[in-house]
């Protein structure tokens, strides 16, 4: 169960960063192919956005399932909307519903 603080510190996160990925590892080295797939699809689209490394607290790492309802990371929010994860992004990406949503939401 995530606890209160945990959660406060997820959703000041969300609420903070336009764009926020919670993946496993960093930028600069993505720690799993999922997450290395999303990172490269928000680099692509010149998207500024914030990572959170789950790796770095197992309390946010599991938290963020919980908050979410998913099961699994990387998760990618925009503008406060849970997005998805890796399936659901690249997805979005190919067939160009990721970069329409960035437009509208005068984020590229």
């Amino acid at each position: 169960m995530v606890t209160n603080e945990i959660y406060e510190r997820i959703k000041s996160d969300i609420d903070t960063y336009d764009v926020i990925l919670f993946m496993k590892g960093t930028k600069q080295m993505p720690m799993c192919g999922f997450s290395a797939a999303v990172l490269q699809i928000l680099q692509g689209l010149d998207v500024d956005f914030k990572v959170v490394n789950v790796l770095d607290d197992d309390e946010i790492r599991q938290g963020i399932k919980e908050f979410s309802d998913w099961p699994t990371i990387p998760q990618l929010y925009i503008k406060q909307q849970f997005i998805g994860g890796c399936d659901i992004v690249r997805e979005m990406h190919e067939n160009g519903e990721l970069e329409d949503l960035l437009r509208e939401k005068h984020l590229i």
